[in-house]
């Protein structure tokens, strides 16, 4: 008898605990008038009304309500406001899921919790998990930002989002686009994936690639696949008129970029690296781009590596590092320290070519054409000679520093300062062994970039 007590005991306890958590599930709903039913042999409520759904923490209010007792769910009808502590999600029309805790609309849905607010054209929210899922025309907006995609789950806890398809975040400074798109809001933290592409309104500039990284309490960037940078420059000359307007675009690629946005607004590019504008161009292993300086510095990586190329017009050259200074977007200066080398093909006899050798190489700009070279310490030279653009022969120099002063990217003036010295040969003994007329350090190099290489691909 005592045993069968105890069992009563106990399934009783089991039950009345059992009924309780049922009884915490249930949703309840109120409202000015209730009309009950039987709908295949389901018990259904419709409230109508100043209806007030609740549920633990969970306030649902509407105009009316389709409540399902057994599947503890409800249709909400018209003006539906969910709220739960510093969150309210808004629709015309959803379900509520008492068993699952969650809301859902097809009918177009908008979340605030205070921190963002959320809209799509359907979308379900989680109540316990404080996770959002919404689709279609979605569009995330802070005080800062705005972020649209075709998809995105919002972590409400974590302030994180996952973004999936067109996705395109602007603000006032730029315009990120990408085909999925992680954020931590409140980090500032970014991770984008496929077609990525970065616009800056500030200087014009838009980076592309498959995988960036952003963190921005850092204010730097890192976009390592398939990265490559355009910086569109509009320039005049003081001779320019408005028609004669150019536009010219900076383009980088390489494996890694860099982006520095602090006081030295510094991008960097690392391995690989090649560069183009206008009539410029270059290959090299690291390049530094002081944004602010308007400098570009290439560098060798390491003793063994190979110097950087740089190609201006006709003119090739070659160094351990090589220093470019801009002006408003346009060139002014280069600097090519240590074993610099420069070669010039002539357009004409593309078997000839000028070249000079020295420690250091100066290149001055003016309207977008070369005006002078200097070359200082341990020069030396050779040049072909022309007689109305007839070849006549070649000289070969030594001296400590040279200078050539250029007129419309041709050779003008040629001179020769600290124990010069200079040979002549003429035409007959050179016509068909140019090639035996070259310096140490000659390397003619054939693989110049272009743009439409480097743009290919682009989408």
């Amino acid at each position: 008898m005592r045993k069968r007590l105890i069992l009563i005991f106990l399934l009783l306890l089991f039950a009345s605990s059992a009924f309780s958590q049922t009884e915490n599930e249930l949703i309840t709903v109120i409202g000015d008038s209730l009309i009950g039913k039987v709908v295949d042999g389901e018990s259904i409520r419709e409230v109508i009304g100043d209806v007030v759904l609740k549920q633990g923490n969970v306030t649902v209010t509407c105009n009316r309500a389709i409540q399902y007792l057994a599947s503890n769910e409800a249709e909400l009808i018209g003006n539906v406001v969910a709220v739960q502590d510093s969150l309210t999600l808004k629709t015309e029309r959803g379900f509520y899921y008492g068993n699952l805790r969650k809301t859902k609309s097809t009918s177009g849905i908008t979340m605030d919790d205070m921190k963002v607010i959320l809209s799509a054209d359907s979308g379900e929210y989680f109540f316990d998990e404080h996770r959002a899922f919404f689709q279609t025309n979605v569009k995330l907006r802070d005080s800062i930002t705005t972020l649209t995609s075709d998809a995105l789950t919002y972590f409400k806890d974590e302030d994180r989002s996952v973004s999936v398809g067109n996705v395109k975040v602007v603000d006032n400074k730029s315009l990120i686009k990408a085909d999925t798109l992680i954020l931590y809001r409140k980090d500032k933290i970014s991770y984008a994936d496929g077609n990525v592409s970065i616009n800056s309104f500030e200087n014009n500039t838009t980076v592309y690639g498959d995988h960036l990284e952003d963190y921005g309490k850092k204010k730097y960037t890192l976009i390592n696949e398939n990265p490559l940078m355009m910086q569109i420059d509009t320039t005049t000359s003081e001779t320019d008129s408005l028609a004669e307007m150019r536009i010219d675009t900076l383009m980088i690629k390489c494996k890694v970029m860099e982006g520095y946005r602090d006081t030295t607004n510094l991008f960097k590019a690392i391995d690989s690296v090649i560069i183009i504008r206008g009539d410029f161009a270059s290959v090299n292993d690291f390049t530094l781009y002081y944004r602010n300086d308007e400098q570009l510095i290439t560098e060798k990586i390491s003793e063994s590596a190979p110097r950087p190329v740089l190609w201006y017009g006709s003119s090739q050259l070659t160094g351990d590092s090589v220093t470019i200074y801009l002006e408003n977007g346009q060139m002014k200066k280069l600097d090519v320290i240590n074993n610099s080398f420069m070669l010039s093909q002539n357009k004409n006899y593309p078997q000839r070519f000028d070249q000079t050798s020295s420690e250091n190489i100066h290149l001055y700009f003016g309207d977008n054409k070369l005006n002078r070279a200097e070359f200082d310490g341990k020069v030396q030279s050779i040049y072909y000679l022309y007689d109305d653009e007839k070849s006549n022969g070649l000289t070969k120099s030594t001296a400590q520093d040279m200078a050539i002063v250029f007129e419309n990217n041709e050779v003008l003036e040629v001179r020769l300062y600290g124990i010069p010295n200079s040979e002549y040969y003429p035409e007959a003994k050179i016509v068909g062994l140019e090639r035996t007329f070259t310096l140490p350090k000659f390397v003619f190099n054939e693989n110049r970039p272009s743009k439409q290489k480097l743009i290919s691909g682009i989408k």
